[in-house]
């Protein structure tokens, strides 16, 4: 304010107050010179702050009054109260605005775990929709297993000069046969003919040991990743012989991939042999068949990255 006029009077009860004239004086040009109760208040709200006992740079016209009628220990007794009064506002002040944070922090936590909520529902949706989906893709390619096999049978049948109607039917050969939902049990023959193509015998291979050993996954995805990285350095460097010799004793190819028959079967339908002494896998460069081996890179990239691989089947 540029210019106040100053209540004399509050400022000698001020003073009696123990607060210096300065300090009294500016108490009162800031409030608004309305009342000792304000002033008091400004008081104590800028406790924190240096004063100086100059006079406020203000025009001031001062209001005699007459002289306070109180002692010195009723103006400590009115200060104290003022200030207790002061205090307990700035208290509640404080409570309501802690009790406004309290309320913002309740609302933004919820918001956060609707959020989160929000998203695990949607990742368990995205899952679902991905485990329907590779079921129904293992669906069919069982069925296309079947048929092949029950293919191939009337193939044979046909070659061996037998009828399907001269006493069993297309049916009864199935049944007399044991049924097994493994592949890799399917003649030579027939595998190299295409009947069942190399690629669904290279996956079922993969399926049955992760339906197997599904208790130990951890053992599983080592084991496909260890395979993967024999097929990738295979098709990397097919010129190079020691990416195609694998000796069976040693210790990392038994704990890694040895310790799994499917593991094993997995390379030699990839084209690797055994030596005549049993002792080491080997692909030879005559059989190193480029496209078997890139289709057994993506059966092992699947197997790898589908959590649900291998799971659905039956």
């Amino acid at each position: 304010m540029d210019a106040s006029d100053i209540n004399r009077s509050l400022v000698s009860e001020l003073e009696a107050m123990g607060f210096s004239e300065a300090q009294a004086t500016k108490a009162l040009c800031s409030s608004g010179n309305s009342s000792l109760e304000a002033a008091v208040n400004w008081i104590v709200d800028h406790e924190d702050e240096t004063y100086n006992d100059e006079m406020p740079m203000v025009s001031v016209d001062i209001i005699e009054t007459p002289t306070p009628t109180f002692d010195s220990e009723q103006a400590k007794l009115k200060a104290q109260e003022l200030r207790d009064r002061a205090c307990k506002r700035r208290e509640e002040e404080e409570k309501k605005l802690d009790k406004e944070r309290e309320k913002e922090r309740i609302r933004a936590g919820k918001e956060r775990l609707a959020t989160k909520r929000m998203a695990e529902e949607n990742e368990r949706k995205r899952f679902e929709a991905q485990r329907k989906t590779e079921k129904e893709e293992d669906k069919r390619a069982r069925e296309r297993i079947r048929q092949k096999l029950r293919q191939d049978m009337a193939d044979r049948r046909a070659r061996l000069g037998l009828s399907l109607n001269s006493g069993t039917s297309l049916k009864s050969i199935k049944t007399s046969e044991p049924e097994t939902k493994n592949p890799l049990k399917v003649d030579s023959t027939a595998l190299s003919g295409n009947l069942i193509t190399k690629k669904e015998v290279l996956m079922e291979c993969l399926r049955s040991l992760r339906r197997q050993y599904k208790e130990k996954d951890a053992k599983v995805q080592r084991a496909f990743k260890t395979l993967l990285v024999y097929v990738r350095n295979i098709v990397s460097n097919p010129d190079e012989g020691k990416f195609r010799k694998i000796r069976l004793s040693n210790p990392a190819f038994q704990a890694r991939v040895g310790i799994f028959k499917e593991g094993v079967q997995f390379l030699e339908l990839c084209g690797f042999e055994r030596t005549e002494k049993g002792d080491f896998l080997v692909l030879r460069s005559d059989k190193v068949d480029m496209a078997l081996l890139r289709s057994a890179g993506m059966v092992l990239h699947t197997a790898i990255t589908n959590p649900f691989f291998g799971l659905l089947s039956k």
